[in-house]
């Protein structure tokens, strides 16, 4: 039934314009004020990336998508960033959650602040479920790129180790949020944060292990 899901998301994102591109990715647009825009070279960036190691022929760009929206069923892959508030309205919860149910994957990223808020707001979308940390033999670490110590660490927030919390959901795991990372910012171009190449290629590797994950085992 899974694969049946995927192989629908993925008949679904042929309908793009340009047929040469398997599918689209997107960045999630979400309400409270945070926000959802920063890092704007990230997604182009990761995509190149995983398009060149993992011969995933992503199309180039991030598309936009709302929580609410129909077109969210659309993505296999949904990455969601920001520092700030977040907030899902009612028909925000009830679609992003059957998303969610049905074979989607949300990624979010806090790059620095927005802790308190993803957890309430996505307590909201599963009611029955916690975030729990992922062990560091969980698939999401264990794909073309090994990481046995888990997520790799690209800025400093507050003195923490990174974290990589789940939302699992039957068995699945439909919510990867990665904590005390900043993931997104690893995969900005060089001269945004001068972050050294070797640091920047563990971002990407990691976020080419989340694509591979979400389409294709997960």
């Amino acid at each position: 039934m899974k694969r049946v899901v995927l192989v629908a998301f993925l008949m679904a994102c042929c309908s793009l314009a340009d047929a040469q591109y398997a599918y689209k990715i997107a960045k999630l647009k979400y309400n409270g004020g945070g926000d959802w825009y920063a890092n704007k070279t990230s997604l182009p960036n990761l995509i190149k990336f995983a398009n060149a190691n993992l011969r995933m022929n992503i199309f180039p760009e991030e598309d936009i998508v709302e929580p609410g929206s129909p077109d969210l069923f659309g993505y296999p892959f949904v990455h969601m960033t920001g520092h700030g508030n977040v907030n899902f309205s009612d028909a925000d919860v009830q679609n992003l959650r059957r998303y969610l149910m049905s074979g989607g994957f949300l990624h979010v990223d806090d790059n620095y602040g927005m802790d308190k808020y993803i957890r309430r707001e996505m307590k909201k979308v599963f009611p029955e479920l916690s975030f729990v940390e992922l062990p560091f033999n969980h698939p999401v670490y264990q794909q073309k790129f090994k990481f046995p110590a888990g997520l790799p660490k690209v800025h400093e927030h507050d003195g923490k180790a990174p974290q990589g919390f789940g939302l699992i959901y039957q068995g699945r795991l439909v919510c990867f949020y990665s904590y005390e990372c900043d993931l997104g910012n690893g995969w900005e171009d060089q001269s945004v944060y001068n972050d050294p190449e070797p640091v920047r290629q563990q971002a990407l590797r990691m976020g080419a292990n989340l694509l591979q994950y979400a389409t294709t085992i997960n």
